[in-house]
């Protein structure tokens, strides 16, 4: 009893899960075990010869190059072309994984980066590749490794168990090779396989029985040899780099008996018993155990460390847009931060000794000022720059310019005038991110209102200066002295000399510090305020879209685009226009823009430049597979977020195994005296409020709000216009509704909304779904669309989000519900049609979700 529990757990984590435990596992032990070799490393490489380690390292990258370059020969032996640059990539990041998984080497090559996933290579012939890849490495190891472990042992050397590496990697090979003769000719392991592992033999057949290009095939074994060589010289090198004497024969042996090791250890490629037997053997060959173990980290870092880096360092590079979006903000408020502390922290006596030689103490007081001022100004500047603002871009480079100078002639700071430098480099090398403009209108109507504010600020501390009493400064003011402690106290921060002799005076020249700040908040705010875009509401404009659905329509999403919460965006100088609508700085726009097929790509190209000169981002919602080629010009990402389900109305029947429980349920509904009818529109007012009551208490009794968007909210006055489907009980008393919405794709027809009452009974729904097939069939449309199930069909991520959502929708308790609307929708459903999220950048997807949630709310 106990064991089918804990079966049942084991089934519910799932492998995947389980594995991503180990590897974390694997991790946290290999970085532990390897923190003194680590730290051994740099000092190790301070004593080696900087010529010969600057050797190892050129001859690294070398390796790199033929590890791609074998990838490359390893694709193209399956007819598939694959640049060297991708190649590079897919060492590095398969290398790094290989250090955690179980039998890492040979493990790893399941992983396959986003830049190969998405070619559009068949997948049978990816890992068709990578066998051969993993097949010729082990071979060429096989090449290489029996004569030199001959060798040894004939001179005598203590390497007879190396013999035992060498035969289980050979029984390897033979066993690789026998399976792959098995599938070939389909006998005792393909009926082994075929028999335990049914669901794989399929792939796995179309993997050993596609042919090999024999040439490129020998090529691979070539550059696997070259390889092996590189493994040997990065001894050698380690040997001269170290100052010890070198012997070709003791790399040779070392190098074949370590890579030995990495294969057949399980786990971490042979963590700690690489540097053991490496020791081990130059020790046999005369080396001290000092010596040996130097000549040892030094290999390791050629062969293993550096690698590694380089493949954390790919990893980070896949992400670079979204590092090099979020880390300037970041900078920018830190420097903000640091520019306020270190002017009101004490500065260094010696520094500021110096600095008095150069300048006088009026610009270094001046310089401390106007350090505080940018520091102000970066922390405001920072949450614009969040935004992708232009504008922000340029004044976040103009006060990180002015903190390094600043910064420096206030108090000789050089560290925070290099974090100063180090940001502006971040910010000049994400230029680009930075797309959002505002207009010149908006510019001058924000400025305009800071000017007001201001005059009204200035004139009212001149006019309190004049006025105040003599007894609170000591000073009876003159008009000149009112407006120059006006400038010095409020404009300047400066401390004027002034001295308090009451509360007020105090009170009052606090007051001017807060109206001070208040004003160069002001300032840069009316510097970034931006235009709003403001919804229309315009009859003619619904009017004129509604033309362009009827000429140009062909989606089902097109219903959608003329609905009331619906903002248009109208072409210049194209026949056509874009439906979207705003939220949270995102113009989010309902599939793709209605108008000829040829013009799309341009219309979205003008849409865009739009949104940005009206401080929006884009993004597009539903997008179909075949309407991707509308945005590739515009190189925009996609995210796979669902399918649509197509029911074939012309072949759809109801004889048949597989719609038995389709046809009992009707027959059971009719026997019990339900009845379903087509009612064509205008319908009669006793209609319309059966089925609004139907709705209303679906929402109730479903605990459901209407959302609105890319589907539509229940309207009296739009339904009596519209065709409908319903349901009647032996009392003529309506439990449940669909109904037809117009401008569908051209031989198809939708529906938005299926409701029912809670005591509706159960098959209400087929019946509803079988009478539109009836309805189709009386209209001569060939299809029916049944909307979109979120998140389902997915066959293979091509990005991390995609993996999330497809964990998420697996996985997830919460997420359930769409698993149960596929499967319905799979009862009928003759093909599925991918559909799309269409978005700028990684970092635009992080805001995306929330902009989406709001634009589905009425």
């Amino acid at each position: 009893m106990k064991i089918n529990k804990i079966s049942k757990i084991i089934k519910q984590v799932g492998w995947k899960e389980a594995l991503a435990v180990i590897i974390l596992l694997l991790a946290f032990v290999f970085f532990r075990s390897e923190r003194h070799e680590m730290a051994s490393i740099g000092p190790e490489l301070r004593n080696a010869d900087l010529y010969w380690i600057l050797s190892g390292a050129a001859l690294t990258l070398i390796y790199i190059a033929l590890q791609g370059l074998m990838y490359v020969t390893s694709f193209r032996s399956t007819g598939l072309d694959v640049k060297l640059p991708d190649a590079i990539g897919l060492f590095l990041k398969r290398n790094f994984l290989s250090i955690f998984l179980p039998a890492g080497g040979v493990s790893s090559l399941a992983y396959l980066p986003r830049n190969i996933r998405t070619k559009g290579y068949k997948s049978s012939k990816i890992h068709q590749a990578s066998v051969v890849y993993g097949f010729v490495g082990l071979l060429t190891v096989l090449i290489v490794g029996i004569p030199l472990i001959a060798y040894a042992v004939f001179i005598n050397k203590n390497f007879g168990d190396s013999w035992i590496g060498i035969a289980v990697l050979t029984g390897v090979l033979v066993l690789c090779y026998f399976i792959f003769i098995s599938f070939r000719r389909k006998n005792a392991a393909y009926r082994f396989f075929e028999k335990k592992f049914p669901k794989i033999i399929n792939s796995a057949e179309e993997i050993f029985n596609s042919e090999v290009d024999k040439k490129y095939f020998w090529l691979t074994v070539l550059v696997s040899i070259a390889i092996e060589c590189c493994g040997v010289f990065h001894l050698l090198i380690a040997m001269y780099a170290f100052g010890v004497p070198a012997s070709f024969s003791a790399a040779a042996i070392s190098y074949v008996v370590s890579v030995l090791l990495m294969i057949v250890s399980p786990f971490l490629r042979g963590l700690g018993a690489v540097e053991f037997s490496l020791t081990f053997i130059l020790a046999n060959f005369g080396y001290s155990h000092s010596d040996g173990l130097g000549v040892t980290l030094v290999y390791r870092f050629f062969e293993f460390w550096l690698p590694l880096v380089l493949g954390i360092i790919s990893y980070l590079w896949s992400g670079r847009k979204l590092f090099a979006r979020v880390l300037p903000v970041f900078m920018i408020f830190l420097l903000g931060i640091i520019n306020i502390l270190s002017v009101i922290t004490p500065a260094l006596a010696d520094r500021i000794h110096i600095l008095k030689n150069y300048l006088p103490l009026e610009a270094i007081h001046l310089s401390k000022i106007l350090t505080l001022i940018s520091g102000i100004l970066l922390l405001v500047t920072s949450a614009n720059l969040f935004r992708g603002s232009k504008r922000a871009w340029y004044f976040a480079v103009v006060l990180t310019i002015t903190s390094v100078v600043f910064n420096l002639t206030k108090a000789l700071d050089y560290e925070e005038a290099l974090f100063a430098l180090l940001t502006l480099g971040l910010l000049l090398y994400s230029r680009k991110e930075y797309i959002l403009r505002a207009k010149r209108m908006s510019i001058h109507r924000g400025f305009s209102r800071f000017l007001g504010i201001f005059a009204i600020i200035f004139i009212f501390d001149c006019l309190a200066f004049y006025f105040i009493s003599e007894n609170h400064f000591g000073i009876n003011f003159t008009k000149e002295q009112a407006v120059y402690y006006t400038l010095h106290t409020f404009l300047l921060f400066k401390d004027s000399g002034l001295i308090s002799n009451t509360p007020f005076a105090r009170d009052f020249q606090n007051l001017n510090y807060i109206l001070g700040a208040a004003f160069w908040l002001i300032l840069i705010f009316s510097f970034y305020r931006m235009n709003i875009h403001k919804e229309q509401d315009d009859s003619e404009n619904s009017s004129n879209a509604e033309n362009l659905v009827k000429e140009y329509g062909n989606s089902s999403l097109d219903y959608f685009k003329l609905t009331q919460e619906k903002q248009f965006y109208f072409s210049e100088d194209i026949h056509g226009f874009v439906a979207f609508r705003t939220a949270n700085g995102f113009a989010v726009v309902l599939e793709e823009p209605v108008c000829p097929e040829n013009d799309k790509t341009d219309l979205i190209n003008e849409f865009d430049h739009y949104c940005q000169k009206n401080n929006l981002k884009t993004c597009y919602y539903r997008v179909d597979e075949s309407g991707l080629i509308h945005f590739n010009p515009l190189k925009k990402q996609k995210l796979f977020i669902g399918q649509d389900a197509i029911l074939d109305a012309e072949k759809f029947s109801l004889t048949g195994k597989d719609r038995k429980s389709i046809r009992n349920g009707i027959n059971g509904l009719e026997k019990a005296g339900y009845k379903a009818e087509i009612l064509y529109a205008p319908h009669s007012e006793n209609i319309v409020e059966q089925i609004k009551k139907v709705s209303d208490l679906w929402l109730t009794e479903s605990d459901k709000k209407e959302i609105v968007f890319a589907e539509g909210m229940f309207d009296s006055e739009t339904a009596k216009f519209q065709d409908l489907i319903l349901i009647f009980d032996t009392d003529r008393k309506c439990v449940a509704f669909l109904n037809i919405i117009p401008y569908c794709a051209p031989d198809e027809c939708s529906y938005d909304m299926i409701r029912k009452t809670e005591d509706a009974p159960s098959g209400s729904v087929d019946l509803l779904i079988v009478k539109l097939v009836e309805y189709a069939k009386i209209k001569d449309l060939k299809y029916i669309n049944m909307g979109m199930t979120p998140m389902a069909g997915m066959q293979e991520p091509s990005n991390a989000a995609e993996d999330a959502l497809q964990f998420v929708y697996q996985r997830v308790g919460s997420f359930k519900s769409y698993q149960t609307l596929r499967n319905f929708k799979e009862k009928y459903a003759n093909t599925w049609e991918n559909k799309y999220l269409v978005y700028n950048s990684d970092f635009d997807l992080i805001q995306i979700p929330a902009s989406l949630n709001k634009v589905m709310k009425p």
